[in-house]
């Protein structure tokens, strides 16, 4: 009676295996090994792009990163001197019709100057290094800024870079995204066309990218600056490219 009891078993086991079996055969052999799934959303049905959307503007601010730097023996002496000097460039650039707001302390540092020997190490001095950075909204008048700001700070002034950009990018990025997506949308219509396939709706959309200004350098560290020997820096902004990016996917049908 239990002997039967297990064949039984053993029996319906064999016969579930079977079913399996026949089931995975009736499938066409010539079909890839990862086939397309029925179910809409699948990685393994869907058509992957990304698209790029890209429009040039023109920039209509200029932000500005300047500073000033000094050493002298004791840490009171190089505050002081540097209060005085960033002072009359605080000064000079509200007297150019700069905003408080648009005026942000970007880096304020003391570190003491070491002379190194070959025994030892000896503090002489402090340095104090104390940099903004200024959103110049009248852009045509960078240079005049810049000029007013170098002869205000004098030797211990330092310009970092001046980087263009947009106020309000929002209407330009509205026209990046709709070319992104135009552009994925056609590369995939274009891999369905080519793959022999039906192209689906997207269930899948994300977005990135943007764009970076690139600064232009000028180091007017120990010139001088003479209204009568120096003429007006001379600053273009040019062009700004506005970039994004998205990545879709799209069913097959």
């Amino acid at each position: 009676m239990r002997k039967g009891l297990l064949l039984g078993l053993v029996i319906g086991v064999i016969l579930v295996g079977a079913v399996s079996v026949v089931a995975l055969a009736g499938s066409d052999p010539a079909a890839p090994a990862t086939a397309y799934s029925s179910g809409g959303g699948s990685e393994q049905s869907a058509i992957w792009v990304s698209g790029t959307g890209e429009v040039t503007v023109l920039p209509d601010v200029a932000v500005l990163s300047l500073g000033v730097e000094l050493e002298e023996a004791t840490v009171q002496e190089a505050m002081d001197e540097a209060a005085v000097a960033m002072d009359r460039v605080i000064s000079t650039l509200l007297a150019k019709g700069i905003a408080e707001k648009d005026i942000q302390t970007q880096w304020f540092n003391i570190y003491p100057v070491r002379k190194w020997t070959e025994w030892d190490d000896t503090i002489i001095g402090y340095e104090v290094t104390n940099t903004v950075t200024v959103k110049i909204r009248d852009i045509d008048a960078t240079g005049r800024i810049i000029d007013a700001v170098a002869k205000a700070g004098g030797d211990l002034i330092r310009i970092h870079g001046v980087s263009f950009t947009v106020d309000d990018p929002s209407p330009y990025y509205v026209e990046a995204r709709a070319e992104a997506v135009a552009d994925a949308t056609a590369k995939a219509k274009q891999l369905a066309d080519l793959s022999g396939v039906q192209l689906g709706k997207p269930f899948y959309i994300s977005e990135g990218g943007g764009y970076t200004p690139t600064p232009i350098y000028r180091d007017y560290a120990m010139m001088s600056f003479e209204e009568s020997s120096v003429p007006t820096t001379s600053i273009s902004p040019g062009e700004t490219e506005i970039i994004l990016t998205v990545q879709m996917a799209f069913t097959i049908q």
